[in-house]
């Protein structure tokens, strides 16, 4: 069993060398706005996960999350070549490639952030106009003596 420390080298290293490698030597069109965001590494160096998210070209089109896994699917021989010869441990990892769902959790906060915000903002409205309820100093005064009361 390696140390943790080990195995966050080595994921950040495959993480380098997969991204690398879709750059500039694997030539899959359906891999061009593929993004390596992650990777990890079980603590025997075995295996590893590495996570990537689909860009898409234009905000109208979604992105090919399909075909991006089956080109990696395709690619795995490759990467892995690739990762064996970058990283220079005894057992290449096998590799997993797992869409990373980090950006559509970040759209949906903001979504719920910028109704958390128009919320706040009517609050604030109503607040402005609003006028108290009941008498316009509702603490009672201290008793002011008088001299009838002498």
């Amino acid at each position: 069993m390696a140390d943790k420390a080990r195995a966050r080298r080595l994921a950040k290293r495959i993480a380098q060398i997969v991204a690398s490698a879709l750059e500039h030597e694997v030539k899959d069109p359906r891999l061009g706005n593929v993004t390596i965001t992650d990777a990890r590494v079980t603590g025997d160096l075995r295996d590893a996960t590495v996570y990537y998210t689909v860009l898409g070209e234009n905000l109208e089109a979604a992105p090919d999350f399909a075909g991006a896994a089956a080109a990696l699917e395709s690619a795995r021989g490759v990467l892995r070549t690739k990762v064996g010869q970058g990283t220079g441990v005894r057992y290449t990892p096998t590799l997993t490639f797992v869409p990373d769902n980090v950006p559509s959790d970040a759209r949906h906060i903001d979504e719920l952030l910028a109704k958390a915000r128009e919320a706040d903002a009517e609050v604030a409205r109503r607040a402005t106009m609003a006028t108290p309820a009941g008498e316009p100093d509702p603490y009672r005064l201290p008793r002011e003596d008088t001299p009838e009361d002498d």
